[in-house]
């Protein structure tokens, strides 16, 4: 008889917690993340110029290819990427640098969602009284793809660096052994 997804709830919500702890540990605590963002040699030049944008949140590319099917044919654009700076901008909400609460509550929301669905595959995987080595086994490996398998790609198409990529990569390791911890002490017998 496999696991129903309900009986799961108390290493979902403890596996979140967990996370949630680790994650703090590391961002805040150790400092190995301070050298993923690079000032601007002239950041208030830079401040200044996007101000005057009057710039909503959002992401935003430059240059931006417009509706054009295939930019690297057309020879304006070409030349605006190699006279330019080519950049992917993230403007945030100015709360959001003043005011983490409402970010680590939807972060908080995110690994709720990450143990769902780690419960949701062990529990259609995996018996009552599964011993706990496959247990750890099965939920590590569902949520290292979850929290670790996108940072690559993060380095390969929008610019992170290999470092960058590299720590949140292993950061994700660091969620999804806490998560197994959690899920196989937790397994129903």
């Amino acid at each position: 008889m496999f696991v129903a997804l309900g009986s799961l709830w108390l290493p979902i919500v403890l596996s979140a917690v967990a996370a949630f702890a680790a994650g703090f540990v590391l961002w805040v605590v150790l400092p190995h993340h301070t050298s993923d963002w690079s000032p601007l040699p002239d950041e208030a030049s830079a401040m200044a110029a996007l101000n005057g944008q009057n710039l909503a949140p959002g992401m935003y590319l430059l240059p931006h290819p417009g509706g054009d099917k295939n930019p690297q044919a057309n020879p304006e654009f070409v030349a605006r990427v190699q006279d330019g700076t080519p950049a992917y901008l993230t403007v945030l909400p100015r709360a959001q640098m003043l005011n983490m609460g409402p970010t680590l509550g939807k972060n908080f929301a995110y690994l709720l969602l990450m143990g769902v669905m780690v419960a949701y595959i062990a529990g259609a995987t995996l018996p009552a009284g599964t011993d706990y080595l496959k247990v750890f086994q099965v939920t590590g490996a569902v949520a290292l793809v979850g929290h670790s398998m996108g940072a690559f790609p993060k380095a390969i198409f929008w610019g992170w660096t290999a470092s960058a990529a590299t720590k949140d990569f292993l950061d994700g390791v660091v969620y999804a052994l806490v998560t197994a911890g959690v899920f196989g002490w937790l397994w129903p017998s």
